[in-house]
């Protein structure tokens, strides 16, 4: 008894402490009251993210992307409910704030602009399933161009990791409003072409013949569609051929693809004797300079 007497003794001193704003009073004991709300909110908070992700993390029937949009919806709804309980355990009346509505929603709105368009953006990416987790993505043009796999969609920004572990970090927004090249939106196969120049003079149906042998022998490449071998072009030097051939693993990379059947196209011309080709220009001497006597 004597220690409820002390607590209320000691809010009551903290209470006297402030002054009155309208109708509102402030004091130092609403100020350390204000700021354990805040505290518990925020662990509240947290705890609530954690239990949500692991309770949809256990609903299988629903597939990887059902489950983060369901993750977002639930952890938003979650916050905006605590907050208001907060508001409503300190006794904070809604209306009491219309006098700081005007300036204070500007500012709000101003500051927070884009990281609210982030937030749409990356609901509406995961309710229209255009980028998923795990889907690889190309953004950019020529030489700025970054390839790599969606590793997780936040509410900022979705991160990308490249085949050389680096991680990238683009903002929702400029995802929703930029040209993304998404090669497993619909499918996970990926056609890749490699061009291949043999020199004039060659067998060019041995030529198309181990081609094909090399694409077939490696490694990660389709037999269904199976890969084939096109005539391109007749250049300055060379017979210019193009390998197209399909993968459904684009995330682990497509350099190495063309290396692998370039290589083997390297042992298997070597071996049966077709040429790679070789710049050749012809000269045509119209006149020779007159033989000076001396």
């Amino acid at each position: 008894m004597n220690l409820r007497e002390d607590i209320a003794e000691i809010t009551k001193q903290l209470d006297a402490i402030g002054f009155d704003f309208g109708d509102y009073h402030v004091s130092l004991y609403r100020a350390v009251l204000f700021v354990l709300v805040a505290l518990g909110v925020l662990v509240a908070g947290r705890l609530g993210n954690i239990v949500i992700r692991r309770l949809f993390r256990r609903m299988h029937r629903l597939d990887t992307t059902q489950q983060l949009l369901g993750e977002k919806l639930a952890g938003v709804a979650l916050w905006v409910a605590l907050v208001l309980a907060g508001i409503d355990f300190l006794g904070i009346s809604l209306t009491a704030l219309t006098v700081f509505s005007g300036a204070f929603g500007l500012a709000i709105g101003f500051g927070l602009q884009k990281t609210f368009g982030n937030l749409i953006s990356g609901i509406i990416m995961l309710m229209d399933r255009s980028i998923k987790p795990g889907d690889v993505i190309a953004v950019g043009n020529g030489s700025d161009k970054t390839v790599g796999q969606v590793n997780r969609i936040g509410i900022r920004a979705v991160s990308v990791i490249t085949r050389d572990q680096i991680e990238y970090l683009i903002p929702n927004e400029l995802l929703m409003t930029s040209t993304v090249e998404n090669w497993s939106f619909s499918t996970r196969d990926v056609r890749l072409k490699v061009p291949v120049g043999i020199a004039y003079g060659s067998d060019v149906e041995l030529a198309e013949k181990l081609m094909l042998q090399a694409a077939t022998e490696t490694e990660r490449v389709h037999s269904d569609p199976a890969p084939s071998v096109w005539l391109h072009s007749f250049g300055d030097s060379a017979i210019q051929f193009e390998i197209q051939l399909w993968i459904d693993d684009p995330e682990a990379g497509v350099g190495n693809i063309r290396s692998d059947v370039l290589k083997r196209i390297w042992v298997l011309f070597k071996d049966h004797g077709v040429q790679l080709p070789y710049p050749q220009r012809d000269i045509h001497v119209k006149a020779w300079p007159a033989r000076v006597d001396s």
